[in-house]
């Protein structure tokens, strides 16, 4: 039997980087999440429970990428199918969860020939990566600040087209590729490359609780779980529940949230005091505000859910002023003052 995963709902504080992996998962155009902080802080354990958290999505039966059989965008090989007329059947999956290691080579991310086929029988055929592998889903890098410049350069190409080219080897190959991007990492280990930073829908500061009561029950909760995983796991089960069936409705009534425009133009107002660069911090408020409404059982988007979101999608867009000592989340808490009194 599978050791379960530690429950999403019994991880004690971290409650900005809950929200932020529950909201991106609510509504994957928003970016996804970038979580920096102290070592041991849950970070990694956070990211991985989501997982069992999301409920299943439906895939084309046998396909290599996860394909929605309701979507148009489809693999090379489940267009075939469509023009030759046959239906596909369908199932339902876990939504995939991968992780990317840092010395992962550009073969085991893209995808590569399949050696083994090419040699025993002849055939050219493709043998997928983890980017394939992710689709529909989310990719997960631990100490994203260490990665490879060359794989930064990859994920920043595929993040912006939602497609992956593999061209190698004699052989051409493209296949849908949109998942949530997922980082954390230690800031004293070095800074993030500012084209991936800005790639991150949103961006919490973990920290190590400061209060006894808290500290007292991470460790007590841990020793639990780590005792008796399966025990623990079902003692949670239906707290899990519950929060995968609010997940559940609010995904499917996102789109359906009024965005008022008075609410725009105050989003819009604390962009500029902050001087934010470029739109995308405005887009990144407006949607995640939508979908925390959405989660909230709210109908309209209100300026409570704007005020809340505001510090993870905007903190890091900041340009950095070396006669303001103040961080980043200060400036945004005082741009949010400014703003709205």
């Amino acid at each position: 039997m599978t050791r379960p995963v530690y429950p999403f709902s019994a991880i004690v504080g971290q409650d900005e980087l809950k929200l932020a992996l529950i909201v991106s998962a609510i509504d994957p155009t928003i970016g996804g999440v970038l979580a920096f902080g102290d070592r041991g802080t849950g970070k990694s354990t956070t990211v991985r429970a989501l997982a069992a958290l999301l409920p299943p999505v439906r895939a084309i039966r046998g396909c290599r990428f996860n394909c929605d059989p309701d979507g148009s965008d489809l693999c090379e090989e489940c267009r075939q199918r469509a023009r030759d007329g046959k239906k596909p059947s369908s199932r339902f999956i876990s939504v995939p969860v991968v992780d990317l290691p840092l010395g992962a080579t550009e073969d085991r991310v893209v995808g590569a020939l399949d050696l083994e086929r090419a040699l025993t029988r002849g055939e050219k055929a493709f043998e997928t990566g983890l980017l394939a592998r992710a689709n529909r889903g989310f990719l997960y890098i631990d100490e994203v600040n260490l990665l490879e410049d060359f794989l930064v350069d990859l994920l920043l190409d595929v993040a912006a087209s939602g497609e992956n080219v593999v061209e190698r080897e004699g052989m051409s190959l493209r296949h849908p590729a949109r998942f949530v991007l997922i980082g954390s990492g230690n800031p004293e280990e070095g800074e993030l490359r500012p084209q991936l930073l800005d790639r991150f829908g949103l961006s919490v500061e973990v920290r190590t609780p400061q209060d006894l009561p808290s500290r007292i029950e991470v460790v007590r909760r841990r020793d639990a779980f780590e005792r008796d995983p399966f025990a623990f796991a079902a003692a949670w089960r239906g707290e899990n529940r519950n929060l995968r069936r609010k997940v559940a409705v609010a995904r499917s009534r996102v789109n359906l949230i009024a965005m008022p425009d008075e609410i725009l133009e105050q989003a819009a107002k604390l962009c500029l005091a902050l001087g934010t660069d470029g739109l995308r911090g405005e887009l990144t408020l407006m949607r995640a505000a939508r979908a925390l409404a959405a989660y909230e059982g709210s109908e309209t988007v209100k300026v409570a859910h704007l005020k809340r979101i505001a510090p993870p999608s905007l903190r890091h867009r900041l340009r950095r002023d070396p006669l303001d000592e103040a961080g980043s989340t200060v400036r945004v808490e005082l741009a949010l003052q400014k703003t709205f009194g």
